[in-house]
């Protein structure tokens, strides 16, 4: 729970990206299909990169074994990414199936995550719904490809700003439990070495 707290701030970093993410959705509707294809790839690559960080951290401690999942998770939104941004002619169909797909792998992830490291965090039920809520936009999203170019992109905008409140909320609870343990003990916890 200690180190997975002293990330707080890599949760809060990927919510603050996909509210960005989700309001240039809002505010932009009608783009073209390539700018939507160079900001989903943007999105993936810094969320995957700050997922990364957070399970290399994860790593160091002996008694968070489980840190591979948030690795796997960051490796799938990077290499969504990498496939948005380096094969930019994708039509549309293909983007919308990439972006199912890293939905549903993500929230996965994120439900594995939370079920697994239940009994270290609290607030795992915003862990659980963002996966839920992942899953089930990526389900919509290759169940209905043809609703429309602007209700996807809104569809997409809508996703991001509450993945990112979620992940935000999840971030805050995290530094919240930091604050409250340094003041039990009167150390700094956030620095504590992993393992202790």
């Amino acid at each position: 729970m200690i180190l997975l707290a002293g990330n707080w701030w890599t949760f809060v970093l990927r919510g603050i990206v996909a509210i960005l993410f989700g309001l240039l959705c809002f505010i932009l509707p009608g783009m073209a299909l390539l700018t939507l294809v160079f900001m989903f790839g943007f999105y993936a690559i810094v969320d995957g990169v700050f997922a990364m960080i957070a399970a290399f951290h994860w790593a160091n401690a002996p008694t968070h074994r489980h840190w591979w999942v948030l690795l796997l998770s960051g490796f799938c939104s990077i290499i969504a990414g990498g496939i948005a941004l380096f094969m930019p002619g994708l039509t549309a169909i293909a983007l919308l199936y990439l972006i199912s797909a890293w939905a549903i792998v993500s929230g996965v992830f994120a439900l594995i995550a939370a079920i697994r490291l239940r009994q270290q965090i609290r607030g795992e039920w915003v862990y659980v719904v963002s996966g839920l809520l992942s899953v089930i936009f990526g389900a919509l999203v290759a169940l209905f490809p043809g609703a429309g170019a602007l209700a996807l992109i809104i569809w997409i905008g809508a996703y991001a700003v509450v993945l990112g409140v979620l992940l935000i909320t999840l971030g805050v609870k995290l530094r919240q439990w930091v604050r409250h343990a340094s003041d039990a003990t009167g150390h700094d916890i956030g620095t504590v070495a992993p393992g202790h």
